[in-house]
């Protein structure tokens, strides 16, 4: 069951508040955190069970976070990229939710 999992072509993301995320792996694996976690080689459940929990991240923020993912992965060779809308009363927590999760690498 684990290694069904461990190549599952989603993941789910559980943010603080309990609400859970299915998201398209290879979008999600733009995040450092995230795809350190998911390693099949490493020592983190995550890996076997496909599924990464954010206790400090609130449905609101995971939300835009998983967007951000989806729109990288949609847009990633493109050379046209429309700017996404970041609703400024988000801006603080996603900028902490960003480097939480290494995407300002």
């Amino acid at each position: 069951m684990a290694e069904v999992q461990a190549s599952s072509k989603y993941i789910t993301l559980v943010s603080a508040d309990g609400f859970e995320f299915v998201v398209l792996r290879d979008a999600a694996l733009v995040s450092p955190f995230i795809k350190r976690s998911l390693d099949v080689r490493g020592p983190f459940a995550e890996a076997k069970e496909a599924r990464c929990s954010f206790p400090e991240m609130s449905a609101m923020v995971l939300d835009k976070v998983v967007e951000y993912f989806h729109y990288w992965y949609r847009y990633r060779n493109s050379e046209e990229v429309p700017d996404m809308d970041v609703p400024v009363e988000l801006c603080l927590e996603l900028l902490a939710a960003a480097d939480y999760l290494g995407l300002d690498q």
